[in-house]
């Protein structure tokens, strides 16, 4: 009986399967986690470890998960599991923001289905619906984020809507109360007609609309300007129904204005051949192609600043508008559009409002709360700017109807530009002037401490600063309130008679003791006179019904979550959300948390960018471009799309498409088969087997060179939180270095060896350090993966989850050895690049078919001297040779001084190897292999047959 070589071959043996199954591995691993209470563990083992706290930014509890969100905590997650490799206590917290618009938006939208009102149910069973609407989508949010692979306290996570959380949220407002910041006042504050409410900055998006553009004139009844004496002022504004706002018409003291008399006129002008007009001389042309003027003089110049004194009538006057329209002047007049006058109305916009409060202007409430002018409005009572679908209704044009009834309109026409929208309704808001609270930006020099606070805080990109800091230094004060009912309430008495805040500590403690035993609610429940107790009448004091703005809700999240839970610590470690935090939480966060300790509650900031698809786009139903991550998790599973956030650029807009997903799976794979080839190829390894240092080949101790400079490299982007450079290295790693490279040569010693062979013990020896260290690195990123492949080495008790990245001796470094392996490596580039050719023409089968001859000046030769160049160009032979290759040699050109001559092995083929060599067949008893198989074999105890 003869012996079947092939069989005798050492194979990789490993229940690491190389089909992933991800969608159906990673949920029994989650449930593996969750029955060993992996995370517990976690917190035991690393208890008296220094603590990370990387601070959740809460989602909002509206439904399903999208990509945005799925980038963002497995970004966190990367972080935070890379923290606690590094050997730290990294706690993760989860948080929901529960309050705002967005939930109530839907409640509302359920009870119009069924043709009910909001204002006829009491108020605590609104807020119940949408506690239990938020409560709803916050456990189906919890799944989602856990099948993502995201690690955390899920049990005990944080939410804006527990009864601690909003007294703790009311508390922190009372300390804005107690110092005097918190007042009330009237300013425009853009307001959404159709949620009936104000809107803060970060609710508020830019999109295109098309205005009604109106020129208007405003006679002049005073003035020291001769010229100006029988003429009109003329304005240009986007915003017709903010002309019964007027109080008083801009200029720019040091802007060139004429006067200009109309002498020819077209056919359905509105303006009047003789008529006079003032208006900057550089937009002469527009205003008169507005106006159907077809001939004009100017009759007079002069400067802005010659203007003052000068007093305009309303274009309505005589008609309820019987006040004076000075001219004032103001900085931010423009020549750019328009007339080089500025309407002013201080009740609908800010500019307008910071001119009311310089010079003494009334500063009326036009506007009602549903878009409509109040009654005592005169001429337009009850006329609506937009509709309750956001739809323009009738002011406009019942204004501009009446202008041409007067006689005061000059001309009309549209523009399309770019105008703040609500975020939510997608509806156009206004600028509204009405009663607000507001936290003030000067008056304990809030400003002051929060620049100083982001010169103190580290910000990744570096970018980030600059963009929070012009922020803080230009902010408006900070308007805190909300016409709203499903939120934490603005827990202030207002004085009936004094109209001022009553600032008492006592009563604040009670209000804060109610809302930990029932929640906020009881604000709207409780009889006032139980908060205000036995020192103050409840007849003499308005209980303000307002709701906080949800920022200051996440705002003051560090507050009782930081600060107030024992396993986390304050301030955080890190802040980490999408750009547009800056105006969202990580400025709310900077102001609260400033405003009330005096410093930021994190030490740094990192900010990712948006999910584009995959040709720059915003995803949008619509175009048809959203993946969703449940999709791609269902199809190809979570580590697929983990691995996709580490290998993009974070820092700037991510792209995604099921062609970069589909690329992203052929990457999962190369990384898949590495560990797979280590595990196969350690089985059965012992302690005993290794082998000293000292003791490895060249080609071992280069490839723990390359594991000691990796390690610092793992080590330096984990702490810089740069894990697309960590990626990069780590692909690299296993495709280039091991894979390509020390993988493939050692392929035949690890098969075909002898099990006590030095050679094969070395590469064991080696392999158990890669296999050790790599799964480690890519356990934060390839979670499911890589505790998969560790429990398959390690056991079905041990997770990966639990160790800290492993300690590489420096002792490894060696550059010299590493620059000698990259002059190798360049060469074997030649040798392999001629087989390739030599197999696509058919000429060899194989590269262990060949004995090429290589041809390479003296330091390449030099740096083989004592190595097998035929095992590392994995040749059957090589014939090295100093010195220049002849004609028609293979070449690269980016290796100069190599050349390649291929040529067949002499020989027969080894039937166990497959190396060609002269001494297959001199073997006395095994006839068909050469002299290692042989020898391997007979030590195996396998013998040949008689």
């Amino acid at each position: 009986m003869s012996v079947e070589y092939k069989k005798t071959v050492i194979l990789p043996k490993t229940d690491f399967p190389m089909r992933a199954g991800l969608p159906k591995m990673e949920p029994k691993l989650l449930e593996q986690w969750k029955d060993e209470d992996l995370y517990g563990k976690i917190r035991g083992i690393s208890a008296d470890r220094d603590m990370f706290v990387l601070h959740d930014g809460p989602p909002y509890a509206n439904g399903h998960l999208h990509i945005g969100h799925a980038l963002n905590k497995i970004l966190k997650d990367v972080i935070t599991r890379s923290q606690q490799m590094l050997g730290k206590n990294a706690v993760y917290v989860p948080g929901w923001d529960c309050h705002g618009l967005p939930i109530e938006w839907k409640i509302e939208e359920q009870y119009r289905a069924k043709g009910k009102n909001k204002d006829d149910v009491p108020i605590a069973e609104f807020r119940r619906e949408c506690r239990e609407f938020a409560q709803k989508w916050l456990d189906i949010q919890r799944e989602e984020f856990k099948r993502l692979g995201v690690m955390g306290d899920w049990d005990n996570p944080y939410v804006t809507m527990d009864y601690k959380a909003e007294a703790s949220i009311a508390r922190e407002l009372g300390k804005f109360l107690m110092n005097g910041s918190l007042y009330r006042g009237s300013k425009p504050v853009m307001w959404s007609v159709v949620e009936k409410t104000a809107l803060a900055e970060a609710e508020i998006e830019y999109d295109d609309h098309t205005s009604k553009t109106i020129h208007v004139r405003f006679p002049v009844v005073k003035t020291t300007v001769e010229a100006l004496k029988d003429a009109t002022i003329l304005i240009w504004t986007t915003t017709p129904w903010t002309i019964p706002g007027n109080r008083a018409v801009s200029y720019g003291a040091d802007i060139d204005y004429v006067v200009i008399e109309v002498t020819e006129t077209a056919e359905e002008s509105w303006a009047v051949v003789g008529e006079k007009i003032a208006l900057c001389p550089t937009l002469i042309d527009d205003v008169c192609k507005s106006g159907r003027i077809t001939g004009h003089k100017v009759v007079a110049s002069f400067k802005g600043s010659d203007l003052e004194g000068t007093i305009a009538a309303h274009p309505f006057r005589g008609q309820g508008y019987d006040f004076d329209v000075p001219l004032l002047a103001a900085d931010y007049v423009t020549t750019d559009t328009g007339t080089g006058f500025v309407h002013t109305a201080p009740t609908h916009g800010p500019d307008d409002y910071i001119t009311g409060l310089k010079y003494g202007l009334e500063i009326p409430e036009m506007v009602d709360a549903d878009g409509t002018y109040y009654p005592h409005v005169p001429l337009f009572a009850g006329k609506a700017i937009y509709d309750a679908n956001g739809k323009e209704a009738d002011a406009n044009e019942t204004v501009i109807a009446k202008l041409v009834e007067v006689g005061a309109l000059l001309g009309r026409g549209r523009l399309k530009h770019s105008y703040p929208h609500s975020w939510r309704s997608k509806a156009p808001v206004i600028y509204r002037t009405t009663p607000q609270w507001f936290i003030s930006m000067t008056e304990n020099g809030l400003r002051d401490t929060a620049l100083k606070a982001i010169d103190d805080t580290r910000f990744i990109p570096e970018a980030g600063r600059n963009r929070l800091h012009s922020m803080i230094a230009n902010r408006p004060d900070w308007c805190v309130s909300r016409q709203r009912a499903w939120g934490v309430p603005i827990t202030v008495f207002v004085n009936k008679q004094t109209r001022e805040p009553l600032r008492d500590q006592a009563v604040l403690n009670r209000i804060y003791d109610a809302f930990c035993e029932e929640g906020a609610d009881a604000w709207f429940t409780w009889d006032a006179q139980r908060f205000l107790g036995d020192d103050y009448n409840a007849d003499d004091y308005e209980q303000v019904t307002d709701v906080l703005d949800v920022w200051f809700d996440s705002g003051s999240t560090h507050a009782f979550v930081l600060e107030e839970r024992q396993d986390l610590k304050w301030p955080a470690d890190l802040y980490l959300e999408g750009s547009d935090q800056h105006r969202g939480w990580f400025h709310s966060s900077l102001l609260e948390s400033c405003g009330t300790r005096g410093r930021a509650p994190y030490d740094a900031v990192l900010t990712h960018g948006f999910v584009l698809d995959g040709k720059g786009r915003k995803m949008s139903k619509s175009l048809g471009n959203v993946i969703a991550p449940n999709d791609i998790i269902n199809k190809l599973g979570a580590d697929i799309l983990r691995l996709w956030v580490v290998s993009s650029d974070y820092h700037d807009d991510l792209r995604i498409s099921h062609e970069i997903i589909d690329r992203h799976s052929d990457i999962y794979r190369r990384l898949r088969n590495t560990l797979r080839f280590l595990l196969g190829n350690l089985d059965g390894f012992t302690d005993a087997e290794k082998i000293a240092d000292d003791q490895l080949p060249e080609l071992e101790r280069w490839v723990l060179h390359r594991l000691s400079r990796l390690d610092d490299v793992v080590r330096k982007t984990a702490a810089d939180f740069d894990f697309h450079s960590m990626f990069i290295e780590l692909h690299n790693f296993c495709a280039l270095d091991m894979s390509a490279f020390y993988l493939d040569i050692r392929k035949d010693a690890l098969y075909c060896d002898a099990p006590s062979s030095a050679k094969r013990r070395a590469a064991r020896t080696v392999m158990d350090r890669v296999f050790d260290s790599l799964v480690r690195w890519l356990a934060p990123v390839l979670c499911f993966t890589a505790d998969e492949a560790w429990r398959a080495r390690y056991g079905a008790e041990s997770s990966v989850h639990s160790q800290t990245f492993n300690t590489v001796s420096d002792g490894w470094k060696d550059d010299a050895l590493a620059a000698k392996w990259e002059k190798i490596r360049k060469l074997r580039r030649v040798v392999t690049g001629a087989l390739e050719l030599e197999r696509a023409e058919k000429r060899i089968g194989a590269s262990l078919d060949a004995a090429p001859k290589v041809y390479a000046t003296a330091e390449y030769v030099e740096a083989l001297v004592d190595l097998n160049l035929a095992e590392i160009a994995i040749t059957s032979d090589v014939e090295l040779i100093t010195g220049d290759a002849p004609e028609g040699a293979y070449t690269l050109e980016e290796v100069a001084g190599v050349g390649v001559v291929p040529a067949l092995a002499d020989g027969e083929k080894c039937e166990r190897c497959w190396q060609t060599l002269p001494e297959v067949g001199s073997h006395g008893e095994h006839k068909t292999v050469c002299l290692r198989c042989a020898d391997a074999v007979d030590e195996m105890g396998i013998a040949a047959a008689k």
